[in-house]
C-alpha cells in the first residue's frame, strides 16, 4: 500500500510539471481522485470509528462555539418599560419592503384607508437584510401568554430578533438603526392621507382631503412651478438654519390674481406634494385674538395654514394714517393702538401679525402660512413684507404653456395639434383664467371639436372686447 501511495505522489509531480498539455489536465484530476480514495482508506484502517465520531464532534462544537461567541442578538419586543417600542413599530413596516419580492411566507391583508394590501413577514421565515455590505438576520418571535386565568382566551406577543456579528456592532447602532426610522418615516410620509381641518366653535373638525391637484395637473407655467416647487424644498431642507439664525420654521406665501386663476387648486397641490395637513382660517369665525392664538395652538407641525380671500376681513384693509382705530404692529409698520383699546377682547391685525412673526410664532415649526386675495392693494402692507409673506406669486390669467398642460389634463392631447397654435395666438392678447378654458374643455369629448369651441369663444371674447 505504502508503494502504492507513493506512486500516487510521484504521478501526481509529473502531472503539475506536463500541465501545459491539454491531456494533463486529465491526468491530475486522476491522480488526485486515487490519492484521495486511498488517504480516506487509509484514515479508515488505522483509526477507528469511535475516535473519528470524536474529532468530528470536537471540531463542531469548536466552530459552533466560535460563530456563537462572535454573534449578537438584539430583541425587540412591542413595549419597553408599559410605553410602545417605536423599534419595534418601524421595523414592522420597514422589512415587509425587504422580503415582498424574494420570499415566499408572507401574511397579507387589507385595511380601511390604505391604498394597497398590507403585508407582514411571518415566524416561518427568516429575513436576510443588507446594509452598507453587511448581512442581518431578522426573525419573527411569538409566545402565547394567558391574558386571564379565569379565561381561555390567550394573547400572542410578538417580539423580532435582530442578529449580527460583533465587529458590526457599532453600525448597526449608530447607522443601521437610524436607518430604519428615517425609512419608515420616508413610507409613512408617502402613504399618508392629507387632512383639511376647519374651524368650528373654537375646535378644529377634520376629514380627508379630497382634492386631487398636483404639480404635474396643475395649469401653471412651467417655470413658475418649478420655482415654487424648489422653494418648498429649500424650506424643508434648512431647520438647522432656521434655528442656527433664530427664526421660527415657517414660511409665508401669497397667492393673489383674478378668481379662477388657480389659487384653492395650488394649495391643494402643495399639500399633496409636501403631505402636509391643510388648516382652513376663517378670519369671520375669529372673534378675539385668544380665539386666534387658542385655534393655532391647536393646528399640528407640518401643516399648511390657509386663509382666504384676506382682503374680504375688514381688519387686514390698508389703513388710513387718520385712522384712530387701526391696530398696531410691533415693528414700524404702523401707527400704536391707543392705550384704552382692549385688543384682547377682539381681532386685530396686530394680533394676527404677533402669529406670523411675534413670540407666538414660534409655537410649532415646519409650518408653511399661505393668504389668498383677488385684490393685493386691499392688504396691510405689514402682512406682505418678507419675513411674513416670504414669497409672493402671481396667479394671473392663462398663457399657452399653461394652456398645453389644460389640454393634455382635460383631452389628452400630447405634443402638437393643428388649433392649439391657433389659441395659444389669441392667449396672448386675450385675458381668460384658466377655470373658463377648463369649463370649455369639459363640453366635449372629441379633441378636435373641443379645441375648435375654444377657439371660437376666444374669438368672440376677443370681439367683445373690441366692441366695447
Amino acid at each position: 500500500m505504502a508503494f502504492t501511495m507513493r506512486s500516487s505522489v510521484q504521478g501526481l509531480s509529473s502531472s503539475f510539471a506536463s500541465f501545459r498539455s491539454a491531456s494533463s489536465w486529465f491526468e491530475l484530476y486522476a491522480s488526485f481522485s486515487t490519492f484521495m480514495m486511498l488517504f480516506r482508506t487509509a484514515v479508515n484502517d488505522l483509526i477507528p470509528y469511535q475516535l473519528r465520531s470524536l474529532i468530528v464532534s470536537k471540531l463542531k462544537s469548536l466552530l459552533s462555539e466560535r460563530q456563537s461567541n462572535s454573534l449578537v442578538t438584539l430583541e425587540i419586543n412591542p413595549y419597553w418599560d408599559g410605553q410602545r417600542n417605536l423599534l419595534y413599530h418601524a421595523a414592522k413596516e420597514y422589512l415587509p419592503e425587504r422580503i415582498i419580492h424574494s420570499y415566499k411566507a408572507l401574511k397579507v391583508g387589507k385595511l380601511e384607508k390604505h391604498k394597497n394590501v398590507v403585508l407582514a413577514i411571518d415566524e416561518k421565515q427568516e429575513v436576510v437584510d443588507e446594509f452598507e455590505g453587511i448581512k442581518l438576520l431578522w426573525k419573527l418571535t411569538q409566545s402565547v401568554k394567558d391574558q386571564d386565568r379565569k379565561s381561555y382566551d390567550n394573547v400572542v406577543d410578538d417580539s423580532f430578533v435582530l442578529s449580527f456579528d460583533q465587529k458590526h456592532r457599532e453600525m448597526v447602532m449608530s447607522k443601521y438603526i437610524p436607518h430604519i426610522f428615517h425609512t419608515h418615516e420616508a413610507m409613512k410620509t408617502e402613504r399618508r392621507i392629507v387632512k383639511i381641518h376647519s374651524l368650528s366653535s373654537r375646535h378644529w373638525k377634520k376629514s380627508d382631503l379630497s382634492h386631487p391637484a398636483t404639480f404635474d395637473t396643475l395649469a401653471l407655467d412651467p417655470e413658475l412651478k418649478q420655482s415654487i416647487i424648489d422653494d418648498l424644498e429649500r424650506f424643508l431642507k434648512r431647520k438647522e438654519l432656521y434655528k442656527k439664525v433664530g427664526k421660527p420654521w415657517k414660511r409665508g406665501y401669497l397667492l393673489y390674481g383674478p378668481p379662477g386663476t388657480g389659487k384653492s387648486s395650488l394649495i391643494a397641490a402643495m399639500a399633496n406634494y409636501l403631505k402636509f395637513d391643510i388648516y382652513d382660517l376663517e378670519l369671520t369665525r375669529v372673534s378675539s385674538n385668544s380665539d386666534l392664538m387658542r385655534a393655532m395652538s391647536d393646528t399640528t407641525n407640518r401643516s399648511i395654514i390657509v386663509i382666504e380671500d384676506i382682503d374680504c376681513n375688514k381688519e387686514v384693509h390698508a389703513r388710513s394714517k387718520s385712522s384712530k382705530a387701526s391696530d398696531f404692529d410691533s415693528d414700524s409698520d404702523s401707527e400704536s393702538i391707543p392705550k384704552t383699546a382692549k385688543v384682547s377682547h377682539r381681532f386685530t391685525l396686530s394680533g394676527l401679525l404677533n402669529y406670523m412673526d411675534g413670540l407666538w410664532s414660534s409655537c410649532g415649526e415646519e409650518r408653511i402660512i399661505i393668504f389668498t386675495t383677488n385684490h393685493v392693494e386691499k392688504i396691510d402692507p405689514a402682512l406682505l413684507r418678507p419675513g411674513r409673506m416670504d414669497m409672493h406669486i402671481n396667479l394671473s390669467f392663462c398663457k399657452p404653456k399653461a394652456f398645453r398642460i389644460l389640454a393634455s389634463n382635460y383631452l389628452d392631447i400630447q405634443g402638437q395639434h393643428p388649433l392649439l397654435e391657433q389659441i395659444e395666438e389669441m392667449l396672448e392678447k386675450t385675458e381668460v383664467t384658466p377655470a373658463i378654458l377648463a369649463e370649455q374643455l369639459l363640453r366635449n369629448e372629441d379633441p378636435d371639436v373641443a379645441l375648435a369651441e375654444v377657439l371660437k369663444f376666444l374669438k368672440e371674447k376677443e370681439d367683445r372686447a373690441v366692441s366695447i
